[in-house]
């Protein structure tokens, strides 16, 4: 497909309210409105903020605009660090990548001394105004007169924590790496934070939005109104892009983006542990993690099915992958099931798959070992590179595959892989965050100038070796399979591999067709085509325009939805590929 101007729309958002009354825009707005709640009824505020949140700057404006007769800053309530590095031993280990996922709460990240104190003043409160302020601010008084919530999605935190402009929590740690800090918060801080949250969901009084250098707010009732309205409507979340190593550019022409990085390597197009949502009410976004509505709405958004084998986890997992330009990724495996769990502390492992969106004419993918390769000279000469002995002669021992636009390559947990250079991946895959092991990166250095952590004893133990050629070309390239066709459309199986719980269907279509999320939440992205249009057919959701490489989410609860080329592609054949957990 030839695109004469991009459409991608980098900044969806969703419709909450065609008002913005329940919103204020601006400290001296924002806290004229908290003053004149406080003046009614509160003598206890309580500002929660996620890690991340900047509690110096929130607290200091809250105060000045509150003039409050005490502060509790939560901050100041913290084990102290060299404690919470104890307590956090065991979770981060040594691996400057991985360690295991925690169930630690954040209330014991607090002193229990200082807290019972905090706690104790806050119960006695009479008199005038007490502000508690931070993260953790509600653990101090959870039936606070108006509790407040600073919010913040991760790709936020993440810039702030590479501009050294945060710590993680009860660490004084601004200038360590940002890679470190990253894994810390992964493991350890927005766990306990998220199941924090979770509790207060229902009862947050005002939702503050910090992302940008303009606060706003809005009232708690009307973000839960407009998270109800993505829990029943195919949506879009806030796509993030960031350079890599191997980068490409190609998302730089078709998503349209500004030339001030090196390269666009990823785009986290449906991730929405990582990526936002807008809420918008009239005039005024509301910036919130999307993650709050897998929180809230989590048997809406995913299904029953997929919520009790789940939990409330997004498992499906929508990226890009760009080498337009640029060179190959990683030669990495992903965990095993068995060892994932046994190691990390994690359910499910990343099976996924690359649906190549373009390709140049020397586009490939590494899949699989050569049949008749040899295992201990493999073992060796990954050992050799990586002590800066030799090259690893990757050809030597790993498949290479020619990668064609919409060609389907599967690759389940186990299999060693990765893109080629001028390649561009859609990655669709599980969401189990961050385990991949790269074994050989191909002698280069990360944006840092440093080399990148390489993981070859969990690698090796990990590759399936049995995946041979054969089997590759056999069981994980192009398993393509009709299903189904009508009058202006064709359905077909294009994965994922029975070894794996996703399973995926492209529909080539010139008209309206008919679909049904059958009780679990599908996932889809227009891999060809201009433009397409949502639609329910009783009129339940408003329609949704979605335009080429966009990925767009409709939630279980929708039911039955159209899709129908619309705009420049009326009229024309256009494809989505879809994904959605199989009920086995």
């Amino acid at each position: 497909m030839t695109l004469r101007t991009s459409n991608y729309d980098k900044f969806p958002f969703i419709s909450a309210a065609s008002s913005s009354s329940e919103t204020w825009v601006g400290w001296p707005a924002i806290l004229e409105r908290v003053k004149a709640v406080v003046a009614e009824r509160s003598s206890v505020v309580c500002v929660e903020c996620y890690p991340g949140a900047f509690e110096h700057s929130i607290r200091r404006a809250f105060e000045e605009g509150l003039r409050p007769s005490q502060v509790i800053y939560a901050p100041e309530l913290l084990k102290e660090s060299r404690e919470i590095d104890e307590m956090l031993k065991g979770v981060l280990g040594d691996d400057p990548v991985f360690g295991r996922m925690s169930e630690i709460s954040l209330k014991e990240f607090f002193d229990p001394e200082k807290l019972q104190r905090g706690r104790e003043m806050s119960a006695n409160w009479a008199v005038g105004l007490l502000l508690i302020v931070g993260v953790g601010a509600s653990l101090v008084n959870p039936r606070a007169d108006l509790l407040v919530y600073a919010d913040m999605a991760r790709w936020e935190i993440q810039g702030r924590q590479r501009r050294n402009e945060i710590a993680n929590l009860g660490s004084e740690n601004f200038n360590e790496s940002p890679s470190l800090k990253y894994k810390r918060a992964f493991f350890a801080d927005w766990r306990a934070a998220d199941r924090l949250k979770k509790n207060l969901l229902g009862k947050i009084d005002f939702f503050l939005d910090t992302h940008g250098a303009t606060p706003k707010m809005a009232t708690g009732r009307a973000v839960r109104e407009g998270l109800k309205r993505a829990g029943h409507s195919p949506f879009r979340v806030v796509p993030y892009f960031d350079p890599g190593p191997w980068g490409g550019h190609w998302m730089e022409e078709v998503c349209d983006l500004p030339k001030d990085a090196p390269n666009h390597a990823w785009c986290f197009d449906c991730v929405p542990e990582e990526n936002s949502l807008l809420l918008a009410f009239g005039g005024v976004q509301i910036e919130l993690p999307a993650i709050d509505l897998t929180l809230f709405q989590p048997r809406e958004l995913l299904g029953d099915i997929i919520y009790s084998r789940f939990g409330p986890e997004f498992p499906i997992r929508f990226d890009f992958l760009d080498t337009m330009g640029g060179g190959n990724l990683s030669l990495q495996v992903h965990p095993r099931t068995e060892y994932i769990r046994q190691h990390f502390g994690m359910a499910y492992t990343q099976d996924e798959s690359y649906y190549l969106l373009d390709a140049a004419e020397d586009g490939c993918v590494y899949l699989g070992v050569k049949t008749g390769a040899d295992r201990e000279a493999m073992t060796r000469d990954l050992r050799a590179a990586q002590s800066g002995g030799i090259a690893f002669p990757a050809e030597t021992y790993v498949n290479k595959f020619p990668a064609r636009k919409h060609d389907h390559f599967l690759i389940p947990a186990g299999t060693i892989h990765c893109s080629g250079k001028n390649s561009m991946v859609l990655e669709i895959s599980a969401t189990p965050y961050i385990f991949t092991f790269k074994l050989w990166d191909w002698d280069r250095l990360g944006l840092n100038g440093l080399p990148r952590p390489i993981h070859l004893d969990y690698g090796i133990a990990n590759i399936a070796w049995e995946r041979d050629t054969d089997w590759v070309r056999r069981e994980l390239i192009n398993r393509i399979e009709l299903l189904d066709k009508n009058d202006g459309w064709r359905e077909e199986r294009t994965g994922l591999h029975g070894l794996e719980f996703i399973e995926t269907r492209r529909r080539w279509f010139a008209k309206s067709n008919s679909h049904n999320t059958q009780g679990t939440v599908n996932v889809l992205n227009l891999v060809e085509g201009r433009e397409i249009t949502v639609e329910s057919p009783t009129g339940v959701f408003d329609p949704l325009v979605v335009h080429y490489a966009e990925t767009f989410i409709v939630p279980a609860e929708a039911g039955a939805y159209t899709i129908r080329p619309s705009g420049e592609s009326e009229g024309k054949e256009c494809a989505t590929i879809k994904a959605f957990v199989r009920d086995t």
